[in-house]
């Protein structure tokens, strides 16, 4: 095992940690601003208004792309499980 093969893994980890979350990280951000907006125009300023709606978003998108995030961590593990010869050897 070598230095270049432990940087190159764990830059695949974290790039697949990143792409898996990015998806709810974004639609959150998204409905989050759109929540502030509203509130920031209405006058509105109640904290739990933000809560259900982020959920829900969260939510929704995990069902959208739940083939995708399976469809990258299976090929980020089959990468990870063909490589293990040459790992040992």
């Amino acid at each position: 095992m070598t230095p270049d093969f432990v940087v190159g893994f764990a830059r695949q980890a974290l790039e697949t940690t990143l792409m898996v979350s990015a998806p709810m990280l974004i639609f959150g951000l998204v409905v989050g601003l759109l929540i502030s907006i509203f509130q920031a125009v209405t006058s509105i300023q109640e904290m739990t208004l933000t809560f259900i709606p982020k959920i829900l978003a969260v939510f929704l998108s995990l069902i959208i792309f739940f083939p995708w995030i399976m469809r990258y961590l299976v090929d980020f593990t089959v990468r990870l499980l063909t490589d293990i010869p040459r790992i040992i050897g």
